[in-house]
């Protein structure tokens, strides 16, 4: 999905919330808004690439003002902090279920939500998520994804933001005590924003549930754009027999590139009005789309 005229506030805001919780200096977030608003993509000045690309150069500038190559490192072990403290509960309540994919695949959508809710207790995001406020996904989609799940002996799952993978790591050992698949779990090559790492992954234990590899992308980009992604990421796309890709980075950069998976099945919100066009779906309303040959 390219670029839309919603996206350009949307980034903007975005950014300079990430920036306050990096640094309380007034003057420089302003110096920085300055620079962000240098970018042509910013300034409405090129349509044809998708929002993580655009913010690929506020991610440069954004580690060369600060002089680390990941300024968010903090920001992001707070989030699995936070999520893993909740995990037992949802591990609980998956168990508990009636259908435990189904709870596990809308909690790890819920999960898509975690990095934009502004909570100050633990308590208040179970709180949250226990009440479920959001409709279920597509009880026919998600059907047609259980179907190929007992069908597809390797899946390649894409990662997303911080504290979700946490709720990434319970859909994934579900679906392992379901149909003992082997699973590939994939993360951004290089920080970029709250999106998880390498890093993270090792921290909030997904290596002992999946297979972790970086997607080898040559630079800072919130998703999965696969002529920039190492030859090896590439050929594991084309050659599993299922991806999942969670949230709208993944989906923006992978929508119009399906025809290099046989395969594909995007989870995420519809968090933003073209979201909610494309999905026909109402605002923060959970998406299970499945794109199968």
């Amino acid at each position: 999905m390219l670029l839309k005229p919603d996206c350009i506030p949307c980034i903007l805001k975005m950014i300079i919330s990430y920036v306050r919780k990096l640094s309380d200096d007034e003057q420089g977030c302003r110096q920085l808004l300055t620079r962000f608003l240098a970018i042509p993509a910013l300034r409405g000045q090129n349509w044809d690439l998708t929002s993580p690309e655009a913010i690929e150069p506020v991610m440069d500038m954004l580690m060369e003002t600060f002089g680390v190559s990941d300024p968010f490192s903090g920001v992001k072990e707070e989030e699995n902090a936070r999520a893993l403290e909740l995990y037992p509960f949802f591990k609980q309540s998956v168990l508990q279920a009636e259908d435990p994919l189904f709870s596990a695949v809308n909690l790890a959508i819920m999960g898509n939500r975690v990095d934009i809710m502004v909570l100050d207790r633990l308590d208040d995001l179970k709180e949250v998520i226990a009440q479920n406020p959001l409709h279920p996904v597509s009880k026919e989609a998600f059907e047609t994804f259980r179907q190929k799940l007992a069908q597809s002996p390797h899946l390649l799952y894409l990662g997303d933001n911080s504290g979700e993978i946490v709720f990434d790591r319970l859909l994934i050992e579900t679906i392992t005590d379901l149909y003992h698949p082997r699973i590939t779990f994939a993360v951004r090559n290089l920080p970029a924003l709250n999106d998880v790492t390498l890093a993270e992954a090792g921290r909030v234990g997904m290596d002992r549930v999946a297979g972790v590899v970086s997607n080898g992308m040559d630079g800072c980009v919130c998703g999965t754009v696969l002529s920039r992604c190492s030859e090896q990421f590439r050929q594991l796309f084309a050659h599993c027999d299922l991806v999942i890709s969670k949230g709208g980075g993944n989906f923006e950069t992978l929508e119009n590139q399906t025809r290099h998976c046989r395969n594909i099945t995007f989870m995420l919100l519809a968090k933003c009005a073209p979201y909610c066009n494309y999905f026909k779906t109402g605002m923060f309303e959970p998406v299970l789309m499945n794109f199968f040959q």
